[in-house]
């Protein structure tokens, strides 16, 4: 399987860390904003192609397919160019950053009959995989979800801390990780709502916003998200269930009291991006839909559609 992987930032290189380790892939193309970055990344993986142009990349016959890590305005038109080429692609999150482009993605999809992922990798964690199983196996139902997802970012900065090109925004990256959660533990949302904080004066953003869920079983979710936390940062999970409560840190998980759980065994790696990762690979071998396709998460777009225009008004 040979892989094109655009966007060589601090998530890119989560990725190509995560595809070294599965048998069979060979990382041919980087492609970044800066061609010293491109070539630099590389150089350290392996790869025979760099470029500034992910076009470049589409026209190699020696690319099977292509992990897009751009920025979130260029997720839907590049996802659609790579099929349009012939090539598979998982898109990280978000798909789109708005529901029209989102359900374009969708078409093309269904015209070409390729495979198309987004990067929900919530659905990879071990920790979230540890409750979805209990919840399948009827063990565990949803009551509610508490998330919170905190970051200090009053600047473009990326993961890394480094700088970065584009605006990054709470409601269509951010939110979009829970809200697709909460609907594959609890359900189809039925019911959303959300308010904001102050808009930024230079970034153009909410900096603060506050989400309420109800999914069709009865379970609500609420949400809190930040780029103004100078704290402890990241994303942190409280399932309150009828059997029991969960608490879920990435790929870590412990009980309502702080005591872990063991979740070597839920797959065969501990990390939730190699996991997505080796669930895109599979897929393309296996010529199915894999999980976290773009036709399975493209409700949480159509929620997200709806808060906006809630936000706007």
């Amino acid at each position: 399987m040979r892989i094109a992987l655009a966007g060589a930032g601090a998530f890119g290189e989560k990725h190509l860390d995560g595809l070294k380790l599965i048998e069979g892939v060979e990382i041919v193309s980087i492609i970044s904003r800066r061609l010293e970055q491109a070539q630099e990344v590389a150089a350290k993986y392996g790869a025979i192609h760099a470029s500034t142009e992910l076009d470049d990349a589409l026209a190699r016959d020696d690319v099977d397919a292509v992990i897009l890590c751009t920025p979130t305005q260029m997720h839907a038109s590049q996802a659609i160019a790579c099929m349009d080429a012939g090539k598979h692609v998982q898109v990280e999150i978000p798909l789109a950053d708005s529901w029209a482009d989102s359900e374009a993605v969708l078409k093309k999809q269904q015209e070409t009959g390729l495979v198309c992922m987004v990067g929900h990798t919530r659905r990879f964690n071990p920790s979230h995989q540890y409750v979805h199983n209990r919840i399948k196996a009827g063990e565990f139902n949803v009551q509610q979800m508490d998330v919170q997802t905190y970051f200090f970012r009053r600047q473009n900065m990326n993961a890394k801390g480094q700088p970065r090109s584009w605006t990054d925004h709470l409601l269509w990256h951010h939110a979009a990780h829970t809200v697709d959660l909460f609907a594959y533990q609890a359900g189809k949302i039925v019911k959303a709502n959300a308010i904001e904080g102050p808009i930024h004066p230079d970034l153009g953003i909410a900096m603060d916003m506050s989400i309420q869920l109800k999914s069709e079983s009865g379970a609500i979710c609420t949400l809190s998200l930040s780029f103004n936390n100078d704290g402890p940062l990241g994303t942190f999970f409280r399932y309150i269930g009828d059997t029991a409560t969960y608490i879920a840190r990435y790929d870590d998980l412990v009980n309502g009291r702080e005591e872990p759980i063991d979740v070597s065994g839920v797959d065969v790696s501990m990390n939730g991006i190699e996991l997505q990762d080796r669930e895109f690979i599979a897929a393309i071998r296996e010529a199915r839909e894999p999980n976290s396709s773009v036709a399975q998460v493209l409700d949480c777009y159509r929620v997200l559609g709806e808060l906006e225009r809630q936000l706007a008004a």
